[in-house]
């Protein structure tokens, strides 16, 4: 029997450091887990320090040379830049170092093009390839044809990739129509959601910090969660009950992470504006990373540019349990704090407890005494409120509870 095995990108990974090195060393480390998570394997990694990048060919023309030698010695089959390239650099640093040549846009889009389940996300994925490559046709223009296996070449990579600009334009204002259609669904689904007085808790953070494993923890969900960079791409939203009977939607969504391009930023929009609809943040944050500050305020910026402000935010310091000791947990941009495991539970009472504080205080006291005649709007109250308590009398059912502001029109006691 005959295999046939998809041939794994071996590449050298390059960096240009303008500020810290030990910056750039870290976004390195990052680079090698997207392309890993791609498919791909690293042999090596390069930094050059410099004030700016070089405009024709990103790296000084030295360490091109020192590149070039370092691929023969390690039969390299291409190189990743930490950064998004100009058509210009991707094209000179193809023809000096006569290799494939990709950046960190290119491999991030190739993750989301192979972890795309949903009509919906495969058309995101599709409309912000497109807009790349719409951008990059003339750098591009010898490699488009180009198909083989590895980072960099899913999706519509592997196409008819000689389509001329206006042929991608015309996809693309496909795609956006389709992506309306979709958006167009998602404000039904939140009007439909508001209507029915059900709160909405989205969940945020860094890829890799356990959004999905918290959603399964908490709600009983299948989601796929692994120990890679946007393992889960497609968000999800599950029901989950507290112990006090009241019912709160829990939504997962993209993981973000640095240098997020902003063509995904762009097609994922509807996605992410989950966060900017709902009534609580909770924001992950993988307590075990060095790079853990770094990742919070990536998460903060990409939340600003979604236009997600002034919402009650909950940040959970999650993987406390592969940490030797306990962390100082703090986030002086959120309301609340709490350290926690999704992947063994510990703190998740705590999380439910407080997002119980956090609804009540959303809501008013109330003390009715209804007729009963009236008695189908306490099965309302328990529905979408909290039932403190019920007592039967001769004159009728006195209830005390909270309840959503808004939903005391519905619930008012005929007088």
């Amino acid at each position: 029997m005959i295999e046939i095995k998809e041939a794994e990108e071996r590449v050298i990974l390059l960096a240009v450091s303008e500020t810290s090195g030990e910056d750039a060393k870290q976004s390195l480390d990052e680079l090698e887990e997207l392309v890993d998570t791609a498919g791909g394997s690293t042999l090596a990694k390069v930094i050059q320090n410099l004030e700016h990048q070089n405009p024709a060919t990103y790296i000084g023309k030295g360490k091109i040379e020192e590149v070039k030698e370092l691929l023969s010695e390690l039969d390299a089959t291409g190189v990743v830049c930490d950064d998004e390239l100009s058509p210009v650099q991707l094209r000179n640093l193809e023809s000096m170092l006569e290799t494939k040549v990709m950046d960190r846009t290119m491999v991030i889009l190739d993750i989301f093009a192979a972890h795309a389940m949903t009509s919906e996300g495969k058309i995101q994925v599709e409309l912000a390839q497109l807009r790349y490559r719409a951008a990059r046709l003339v750098g591009l223009r010898n490699s488009l044809s180009r198909l083989g296996g590895g980072i960099g070449t899913r999706g519509p990579g592997e196409k008819k990739l000689e389509i001329d600009r206006r042929l991608i334009h015309q996809r693309i204002g496909q795609l956006k129509q389709e992506l309306e259609a979709v958006k167009k669904h998602r404000e039904v689904t939140r009007q439909r959601r508001s209507r029915n007085y059900v709160p909405v808790a989205a969940i945020v953070g860094y890829t890799n910090a356990g959004k999905s494993t918290l959603l399964n923890r908490l709600t009983g969900a299948d989601i796929l969660a692994e120990d890679k960079l946007f393992a889960t791409l497609d968000p999800t939203t599950r029901m989950m009950k507290l112990d006090s009977g009241e019912e709160i939607l829990l939504t997962d969504t993209v993981g973000f992470i640095r240098k997020l391009p902003h063509h995904l930023i762009d097609a994922f929009r509807s996605t992410l504006e989950e966060a900017k609809y709902c009534d609580i943040l909770i924001h992950v944050v993988d307590a075990s990373n060095p790079m853990m500050d770094t990742q919070m305020h990536v998460v903060y910026d990409t939340l600003r540019e979604l236009g997600v402000e002034d919402k009650i935010g909950i940040t959970l310091f999650n993987k406390q349990d592969c940490l030797e000791h306990p962390a100082v947990c703090r986030d002086f941009q959120a309301d609340y704090v709490l350290p926690i495991s999704a992947k063994t539970g510990d703190g998740l009472n705590d999380l439910k407890r407080l997002l119980e504080q956090i609804l009540r205080e959303q809501k008013i006291y109330v003390q009715q005494t209804y007729s009963y005649a009236e008695a189908g709007k306490i099965q309302l109250i328990r529905k979408y409120g909290q039932l403190l308590e019920e007592n039967y009398t001769e004159d009728g059912i006195k209830v005390t509870a909270f309840i959503p502001a808004e939903f005391f029109p519905l619930i008012k006691a005929e007088s």
